[in-house]
Parts: structure tokens; C-alpha cells; sequence
């Protein structure tokens, strides 16, 4: 355990960055599996709130922008075969 109260504060802090970073992942992932499980009239609106929440998972700082790019590509050609 910390003992410094520097030490205390910035552990504090980074238990409530890892659970908000551990939400936004856990939604983008839920997210991608709404569009793989979507029916093909619904897939469109799926993939587009997946994107949604990548590019906002983005935004936070949760994961980089090539990363995002990536997973955003592969999403999109996988729906689209799908269709």
C-alpha cells in the first residue's frame, strides 16, 4: 500500500481511470457483437453505433486512432459480406 499521499491519491486515480477504461471496452465489444449477431435489414444501423462508440472510445484516449481505423475497416468488410 501507498504511504505517501501522493502515492495514495494517484493509486485512487488510476482504480477509477482502469474501471472507466475497462467500461468503454467492455461497450465497444458488446457493440461489435451486436453487428455480427444484427439481422441483415438491422446491420447498418448496428455497424453505425459500433463505429459510434469506437471513435468515442478514440476521443477518451481508450484506444489510438490506427487501432480504431483498423477495427473500423475489418467491421465494416465483415458486415458488408455478411449482407
Amino acid at each position: 500500500m501507498p504511504q505517501k499521499k501522493s502515492a495514495i491519491k494517484r493509486r485512487r486515480q488510476d482504480e477509477k481511470l482502469n474501471a472507466r477504461n475497462r467500461a468503454i471496452r467492455s461497450k465497444m465489444a458488446t457493440a461489435v457483437k451486436k453487428v455480427d449477431a444484427a439481422p441483415a435489414d438491422e446491420r447498418e444501423q448496428a455497424l453505425r453505433a459500433a463505429i459510434s462508440v469506437i471513435d468515442k472510445a478514440v476521443k477518451v484516449g481508450v484506444i489510438k486512432k490506427a487501432t480504431a481505423d483498423r477495427k473500423k475497416s475489418r467491421l465494416t468488410k465483415a458486415a458488408s459480406r455478411a449482407a
